[in-house]
């Protein structure tokens, strides 16, 4: 059977370079129709792939569409259901492509600004992450406000939600990110003779593919006056990284009480069908599943309410182990919040949902400091995994470095588990994760969740004394923690491996220490002096051992020690 495999391999290969030799794949695109153009995209992609690289089980299927692909691409007369077909085709077995080997992990580090493969920045917010074939493609907004917080993001940049353009990026381990196009940009029309550029507001999209039409079709949040207010803008594309056109703008979306959307995501169910999660534009107390229409994915269905209570909004959904999982975050402008959820309670993305819960491990930070973005999920060869995407930008920002922060979310019991880490190991292959060596186990140690002065600073309980945010932190970040009156707050940190420990912050003010506890209840104590200006303290070689830990700061007096980023990170292997 294996050497049945490996003779068609090499026909199939032979095949496709006949094809590929015989038909100008990078023929005039003005000699072919635009879905044409579309298919040739996809198919001199895919001819890059090599066959070694994957199983023989599934390099034969996609091996056979690859070639039926090729040669519906070289005719010039196919019809457009036939170029569809071909193109759907292609993308399913490329999809099913399975790795010879085990894959790599990949490091994810968040808290700092993301680089592309060629080293420009990322700009790429509230928007989705799609898998198409063998290859995840990542869509958002570039926004002006993105690139001046970048340069200075020791202040904030209010209102400045200026649209530049809604990028794509490409991806095969969703950790390295090469840039493609600029889909969208202000000269992008949206009907009526109106542009992107006149918009007074873009942002919160997704992207679902249609198999009856062979488009990508990008569904955006807009408000235009020129075009009659809010709603929901679709464009479409020939290829995932195509330039995208005006294809409708609904204002309506019927059962929802308002024009527009609150928040909205695009969400692919396992069958291919395409939704869109929002929330109603005025007091967003409804949640929505709506369907694109089948035949060409260019109107958005009448939308079925899943939850009614508190304003909510990041409105998005992910799917993990035959549950579909609602999240949304506290209605309060681009800040950080937990995330809460309504899981289904049926295997209807339509059905009924739960009454709402706080996800595990979001109380701590807020959720990384973040409000709920999109989700990814990776169905792998041991594991499935969420990856959560958060926004981190409150309008930018001063709430911490970076606008994006990806955070890894599994099943834990009965329900799922966010896990707060500055840094984890990927690999998209097997679907498994774990912490990063550089990992940071303290959370919200810049002290920056709680967006407002707060007398219970999130992640510290109060010990006694006098505790509170206080404006001005190390670096121009926007906040620091305060302990007067011989007071303290203590973190208990769920778990830690065995291993040696570097406890480090930033302090100024009057003397305190900081006492790291471990499972054991060994104890080791870093005492910080008093300083008029922020300086770097630190303890090394701290053993801990498996299990909890705990971090307390104190105050030496009744003057207060003043102290930001903090860490404790391991240091042995």
């Amino acid at each position: 059977m294996e050497g049945d495999i490996l003779r068609y391999w090499k026909l199939s290969v032979a095949a496709m370079l006949l094809v590929a030799t015989v038909v100008p794949l990078s023929a005039s695109p003005a000699a072919a129709e635009p879905t044409e153009r579309g298919l040739e995209h996809l198919v001199r992609d895919y001819q890059t792939r090599v066959p070694d690289k994957y199983t023989a089980d599934s390099w034969a299927p996609f091996a056979k569409a690859l070639t039926t692909a090729a040669g519906v691409a070289g005719n010039r007369s196919a019809a457009t259901s036939e170029v569809a077909a071909a193109k759907t085709a292609l993308m399913n077995a490329a999809a099913e492509l399975k790795a010879a080997d085990e894959g790599t992990f990949q490091t994810i580090t968040n808290n700092t600004f993301w680089n592309d493969t060629s080293g420009n920045p990322i700009y790429s917010q509230g928007g989705g992450v799609f898998k198409f074939g063998d290859t995840y493609y990542w869509y958002g907004v570039h926004y002006t406000g993105a690139e001046l917080y970048r340069a200075n993001p020791t202040r904030k940049y209010d209102g400045n939600v200026s649209f530049v353009s809604i990028p794509v990026y490409s991806s095969k381990d969703l950790v390295n990110w090469k840039f493609e196009n600029r889909v969208a940009t202000r000269s992008t029309g949206v009907g009526s003779g109106a542009n992107l550029g006149g918009a007074g507001w873009v942002g919160r999209l997704g992207v679902s593919y249609n198999e009856n039409t062979g488009k990508y079709v990008l569904a955006v949040q807009m408000w235009h006056t020129g075009r009659g207010g809010h709603g929901v803008l679709l464009l479409q594309g020939d290829s995932p990284t195509d330039t995208f056109d005006y294809g409708y703008f609904q204002t309506q979306i019927t059962n929802s009480p308002t024009t527009g959307t609150g928040d909205q995501t695009v969400f692919t169910d396992d069958n291919g069908k395409d939704y869109l999660i929002f929330s109603n534009r005025e007091g967003r107390s409804r949640g929505f599943v709506a369907k694109f229409r089948e035949s060409d994915s260019l109107r958005i269905e009448p939308g079925v309410e899943i939850r009614r209570g508190a304003g909510r909004e990041g409105n998005a959904m992910f799917k993990l182990d035959g549950k579909y999982y609602h999240a949304a975050s506290d209605l309060h402008g681009w800040n950080t919040s937990v995330n809460y959820v309504n899981e289904s309670t049926s295997s209807n993305v339509q059905g009924s949902y739960s009454s709402e819960y706080v996800l595990a491990g979001t109380e701590m930070d807020y959720s990384h400091v973040t409000q709920t973005g999109f989700f990814v999920t990776v169905k792998g060869t041991k594991q499935n995994t969420v990856v959560y995407a958060g926004d981190r930008w409150a309008d930018f920002a001063w709430n911490g470095i970076g606008y994006n922060q990806w955070v890894p979310i599994t099943k834990t019991g009965a329900r799922p588990r966010f896990h707060s880490v500055s840094q984890w190991q990927f690999n998209v292959t097997t679907g498994e994760w774990r912490v990063g060596p550089a990992n940071n186990y303290i959370l919200n140690p810049d002290i920056q969740a709680d967006r407002i002065i707060v007398s219970s600073v999130r992640g510290w309980r109060n010990l006694g004394g006098s505790v509170t945010n206080v404006n001005g932190g190390v670096n121009g970040s926007r906040f620091a923690l305060q302990v007067s009156n011989r007071g303290g707050v203590e973190q208990r940190i769920e778990s830690v491996p065995a291993g040696t420990y570097t406890l480090a912050l930033h302090a100024r003010g009057s003397a305190g220490q900081v006492v790291i506890t471990g499972a054991n209840g060994s104890q080791r104590t870093l005492t910080v002096p008093s300083s008029g200006g922020w300086a770097k303290r630190e303890l090394t070689g701290i053993v801990l051992p498996s299990g909890a830990a705990t971090v307390t700061v104190r105050a030496s007096g009744s003057g207060g020690v003043i102290v930001d980023q903090l860490s404790l990170v391991k240091t042995s292997p």
